[in-house]
């Protein structure tokens, strides 16, 4: 069996990479998606959904260098549930119980921020796969 999310949301703070013990890099990125509607009586609802992403190796460097607050990214990867296969639940400062959707990222690929002109998004290369070249007829300039 198989699982795969994807998420299009906008960073709500800066990356954060840290090494491991074995020489991992890792970087932690917080997505927020959001949608809003109008519920029965007319009124604007706003939903925001947040997600603690993993970036691993090469790509955890690249998000850490080129990502900033309020980027808009594709996230591609998978929910890392707790023990019981449920999102992880904590207990707040304040006594309130909450929950963590925790992603690890297989991809990360950079959209175009509000005014970038270009239409494509940046595909950032994951580690399970090398890099294609481009070609030199194949270079835009």
């Amino acid at each position: 069996m198989f699982q795969q999310l994807i998420i299009a949301g906008y960073l709500g703070s800066d990356p954060v990479m840290r090494v491991t013990p074995s020489g991992k890099q890792v970087t932690n990125l917080s997505v927020a998606t959001s949608r809003s509607w109008n519920d029965g009586n007319g009124n604007k609802v706003d939903e925001t959904t947040w997600f603690r992403v993993s970036v691993w190796n090469g790509q955890a460097a690249s998000c850490e260098k080129y990502l900033s607050k309020g980027d808009p990214v594709l996230v591609i990867g998978r929910l890392r549930p707790d023990e019981n296969g449920n999102p992880r639940t904590f207990v707040r400062e304040d006594g309130s119980f909450g929950a963590s959707f925790e992603v690890n990222a297989m991809n990360v690929r950079f959209l175009p921020k509000g005014g970038d002109s270009r239409s494509e998004y940046i595909d950032v290369p994951n580690d399970n796969k090398e890099p294609k070249l481009a070609e030199e007829d194949e270079i835009p300039f």
